[in-house]
């Protein structure tokens, strides 16, 4: 079939760009196009699964209840999965919940990063790692 579109003069590749790779030439034959790998069109994105959002939103809904978080935003990226918390609606986080999956092995996958980028306490396990931020929580009553 494509030897017939480029026996009449149509040029294949062309009429491929033209109409959105949809496999025909201008005249409805049929050309020869390699299979598109599904690896490639679906990267992998780290996320939260259910058992780590349970305790992450327990302390958020604790924290807000106390006055002190109002916001927060959730980003799954390609080597991290972030949970920020904002005081107010600002631009820069008051503190991110990381998870980074190539850790496992290292220092762990999770970890709590304060608002200048210091890292607060990493770990292998997230109800260990959140810890740092209910000290927050708890004050001396006058």
């Amino acid at each position: 079939m494509q030897e017939a579109c480029r026996a009449r003069g149509h040029f294949v590749a062309f009429s491929r760009r033209l109409i959105g790779m949809a496999g025909l030439c201008q005249h409805g034959h049929m050309t020869v196009q390699p299979p598109i790998p599904l690896t490639a069109a679906l990267p992998e994105r780290v996320a939260f699964n259910r058992a780590e959002l349970g305790p992450i939103l327990q302390l958020y809904g604790r924290m807000v209840a106390a006055g002190e978080w109002r916001d927060y935003a959730m980003a799954f990226l390609h080597e991290v999965a972030v949970f920020s918390v904002y005081r107010r609606a600002s631009e820069n986080p008051l503190y991110r919940i990381e998870k980074r999956p190539r850790l496992r092995a290292r220092q762990g996958q999770f970890a709590v990063i304060g608002a200048e980028g210091q890292v607060l306490r990493r770990g292998h396990d997230l109800v260990t790692v959140l810890r740092v931020l209910e000290r927050k929580l708890i004050r001396a009553v006058n």
